[in-house]
């Protein structure tokens, strides 16, 4: 495959999603070994994040579906699949999942060749924040402040943690002459 695909060092929620044209003891080949990944060099990068890649045959999502993983595992939006359910269910072999952050944080040109087939691209379902009305009525109001965070309020507070602790040291120290 000569397509490339780029993925910027700032991308996130991504799912990218490769058939793999390999038998399942092949398959098992392909994935990571002894810190290599021929995985990797099929896709033309040099590292791969092991918890941010699944690489798995297709028959092991029996009865959920390629498309049913997809949405509920790694919450791709319903609609986003609906026209490529078919596609996506109906691969047999291999599959290749990549995360965003499975590049590291880096820039990349994705180069896959055989024995990979980009399927297509996906992205994570994220819920838009909502601002509402607190749920209580005890959580209305201010809070009335004099001072900085942490601190107690006057100048005295200080001096009597002062000394306090000069108090303990003093005890310990007598404690330790008898």
């Amino acid at each position: 495959m000569s397509d490339k695909i780029e993925v910027s060092a700032d991308e996130h929620g991504v799912v990218r999603v490769f058939a793999v044209d390999l038998d399942a003891d092949e398959l098992r080949a392909f994935g990571q070994r002894n810190g290599a990944w021929p995985a990797a060099e099929a896709l033309g990068v040099d590292t791969l994040a092991p918890d941010q890649v699944e690489l798995f045959p297709a028959s092991d999502l029996a009865g959920v579906g390629l498309s049913g993983y997809l949405e509920e595992g790694l919450g791709v939006a319903a609609e986003e699949l609906e026209d490529m359910r078919a596609r996506l269910d109906s691969l047999e072999r291999g599959v290749l999942i990549l995360r965003s952050r499975a590049f590291g944080g880096q820039a990349v040109t994705l180069k896959p060749r055989a024995p990979l087939r980009h399927v297509a691209t996906f992205h994570e379902a994220r819920p838009k924040v909502q601002f509402e009305p607190l749920p209580s009525s005890g959580a209305v109001g201010t809070v009335a402040g004099t001072g900085t965070a942490g601190a107690p309020a006057s100048g005295r507070g200080w001096w009597a943690v002062i000394l306090l602790i000069a108090g303990v040291a003093v005890g310990l120290l007598a404690l330790a002459l008898s």
